[in-house]
C-alpha cells in the first residue's frame, strides 16, 4: 500500500511540473515517457494487471500530454512497456524513451 501511495505521489508531482504548458515541448514528451517507465515498472512489481496498467498510465498521458499525435505515441510507447517482460524502470526507459 505504501508503495502505491508513494509511486502515485511520485508521479503527480513530476507530472505536475509539466502541466502548465499550453502545447507538448520535447521535454514534456521525453518526461512523459520516464514517468510512464517508471510507473508501469511500480506496477509491475504490485502485480497489478496488464489492462489495469494501461489504464492507470494512460490517464497519465491523457491529462499531460495535449497534441495528439504526442498522445498517439505515448500510448504505443506505453504498449509495448506493459508487454515487455522486463519490469526494471531503467531498462523500460533505455529501450522506449530514447
Amino acid at each position: 500500500m505504501k508503495k502505491t501511495l508513494l509511486a502515485g505521489v511520485t508521479i503527480s508531482l513530476a507530472a505536475f511540473a509539466y502541466a502548465n504548458t499550453s502545447s507538448d515541448s520535447s521535454a514534456l514528451v521525453s518526461q512523459q515517457c520516464k514517468i510512464s517507465a517508471e510507473a508501469v515498472s511500480t506496477l509491475k512489481g504490485l502485480q497489478y494487471g496488464n489492462t489495469s496498467i494501461r489504464k492507470d498510465v494512460a490517464s497519465l498521458i491523457d491529462r499531460h500530454l495535449k497534441t495528439p499525435e504526442n498522445k498517439e505515441m505515448a500510448y504505443k510507447k506505453l504498449n509495448l512497456m506493459v508487454d515487455d517482460k522486463s519490469s526494471n524502470a531503467a531498462t523500460l526507459e533505455s529501450k522506449y524513451c530514447s
